[in-house]
This record gives structure tokens, sequence and C-alpha cells, in this order.
């Protein structure tokens, strides 16, 4: 993420930024409320001047919008954030449009912005400047391929080894020919690799990558994982080599976060889960972080509680659905709260 330009007032105002990956679209999501102005660059249909006998001739324009929000929803894989609202500078105002935000697009934000966002944009310009992570989970005859975004891993690649006919062993070697073809193509220039996987088959791949890709083979960390696909990326994710290998991630932070909430509460210790816990622990001014579900964090009940737990100096985190530390905390009603000291609730 790329800021552009910060007028504010307080906590009120513009701020401009440039997504500049698809972890920067899924970032505004949770940027953007209802009820916000914002700006973009967009196409609109206007009638067409030039065409007198034909006034109804409609052409697009490329024009700058300001709507209020109504709607945000975000596509991973149409690469867009879509930002649908009514037209309050520009023309037709009063009219409906959806602004199509893309990487590289300017979009400025009008709001009273609370304290966890401003935190979040700052995460996201430092994310930018990590390595990106590819995981690759392979078994005998089966691999899949993953790179790690902010918001969860994004399925590259799905392999299985040919079942015709010819001898086993050619059949073996071209599959893992393939899966190193496929980690290079996903990994680039600089990203990291996690190889994992059950048995010996991920070893076998290692020294194919180490013979055909040197420059990729001292990028890539080996570790376990007893399966593949969605439950072997989770299994790796938990294991900890991300956090390894991106030491200050959102991911290491949601899991040393997560694990730190379940053993307070294994320990009847300096921690509250659920709504109604969660706001006597606020009213007493007791929490030193408070943990929300992204899914959870747009309601508006949730919008003064953050505030309010930012104005004791409390800090905000939103957890990405797609991780398993999300997947626990919506286990426990999708907000909880590390304390500063214990309370009875």
């Amino acid at each position: 993420m790329r800021v552009a330009k910060t007028n504010l007032k307080g906590d009120e105002g513009e701020i401009t930024l440039i997504p500049e990956s698809l972890d920067d679209l899924w970032h505004l999501k949770y940027l953007i409320d209802r009820g916000n102005f914002v700006f973009a660059e967009t196409f609109r249909k206007v009638a067409a001047i030039s065409d007198k006998a034909r006034p109804e001739k409609m052409e697009k324009r490329h024009v700058r919008l300001g709507v209020q929000v109504e709607e945000v929803e975000f596509h991973m894989y149409s690469n867009w954030l879509r930002i649908h609202g009514v037209i309050k500078c520009g023309p037709d105002v009063g009219s409906y449009h959806t602004l199509n935000i893309e990487v590289g697009s300017e979009v400025s934000i009008i709001k009273r912005w609370r304290a966890d966002q401003l935190q979040r944009i700052e995460e996201a310009v430092a994310e930018s400047t990590r390595p990106k992570v590819v995981l690759a989970l392979v078994e005998e005859g089966e691999a899949t391929i993953g790179v790690l975004r902010q918001f969860g891993v994004q399925m590259a690649a799905d392999l299985r080894a040919s079942s015709g006919k010819g001898g086993g062993e050619d059949t073996r070697k071209e599959f893992l020919r393939e899966c190193a073809d496929q980690i290079n193509a996903a990994a680039g220039v600089d990203a990291q690799v996690i190889l994992a996987g059950p048995g010996f088959t991920k070893e076998d791949l290692k020294k194919i990558i180490d013979s055909t890709y040197p420059d990729l083979a001292g990028r890539v960390t080996m570790d376990d994982a007893s399966s593949i696909g969605r439950s072997g990326f989770q299994e790796v994710l938990r294991r900890g080599a991300v956090g390894r290998v991106l030491e200050n991630s959102r991911i290491a932070q949601e899991t040393k976060l997560i694990e730190d909430l379940f053993r307070e509460i294994a320990t009847d210790g300096k921690a509250a889960y659920g709504l109604k816990e969660v706001q006597t622990a606020v009213q007493y001014g007791a929490v030193e972080h408070l943990l929300i579900l992204d899914e959870a964090a747009r309601r508006r009940d949730m919008d003064a509680l953050m505030r309010d737990v930012a104005s004791a100096r409390g800090k905000v985190v939103i957890f990405s659905s797609e991780f398993e530390p999300g997947e626990r905390l919506r286990s426990l009603g999708g907000v909880a709260a590390l304390l500063r000291f214990k309370i009875n609730t």
C-alpha cells in the first residue's frame, strides 16, 4: 500500500491510498465503511454531446466521482474491489454507481478514522516491503501450491501425477519436475518457499529444485505436514514456519495473540471472550488487545467498542477468517480480549 496524501484534523479527514497488491485491496475492504465518502476515477455513461440528431446516444467517459458508500465487495479471483453507493460529486448526482478499484488505482477516503484503521494502513505499507511466501505441499502423486496472502492462502496450482501407461519411475520424475516448474513460476524472482508434506517425496522434489532452479533453491525452507490441500496449509501455518520466515507478519502476530488468549482462558487468567464479557472488560478499561474477526468487525455495534478500546490505549487487531487463528476466534464468538488485569465478569 502507498499513501499518496493525508489531510486529517484530529481523527477526521481524507486519506488517499494507492493499492499495490491484491492484499491491499483486501485491506481497503476493512478501511471503507458504509456512509464514508470515496473518490476515484471511473467510467460513466453520459450523453454524447456531439450527436444532436441522436440525443439518446450514450458513451462511456473517464470521470472522477465521489460516492457515499452503501456496500463494499472484495473478490479474491477478480482482482478488484467494488464500492457501490450514491453519487455525491460529479455527473448524475443522486444516481447509483459502482467504483471498481484495481491495483494501481488511486482512491480517496473521507471519514472519521478509528485508531485501528490508521494502524492497518501502517501495517499494509510495512507488509509491502516483506517478501512473498509460497507454500508448496507434496505427497506421492499429488501436490498443492498456494501463495500466502494477508487474508489467507490463494491457490496457485493443484497437481496430480499422470495415470497413463509408462514406467512408474519416469512418471514420478515427470510429476516432480512439473511440481518444480510450478513452484518456480509461483515464486518468481524473490519469493520465499516453504516446501512440506508427508514422507520423503518433498526431499526428492527439493533435489530436483536444487539441480534445475539453483536460484530458487536458496529460498526454500523445508517443513513437515501430514496432508496437502487446505488442511495442509493450515498445519504449516500452525507449525510456525511462516512466522520464522516473516517474523513480524500479520499471520505471525495473529498466531501469537490467539495462543496467548487460549492460554489465559485455560488458566482462568487475564482474558475475556464473547461480546458481553468483552463489553464488561472495556467498561473497566481492562482491554490491552481486542481481537475481532473480520466478519464481525463490520457490524455497527463493533465500531463503538473498537473506539472505546483505542481511547483507553488498547490495541485492536482484526483477524482474517481465512487463517486458523481466525477460525479459533470464531469458535469464541468472533470477539475476545487479552486484559491488563483480571476481572470478574
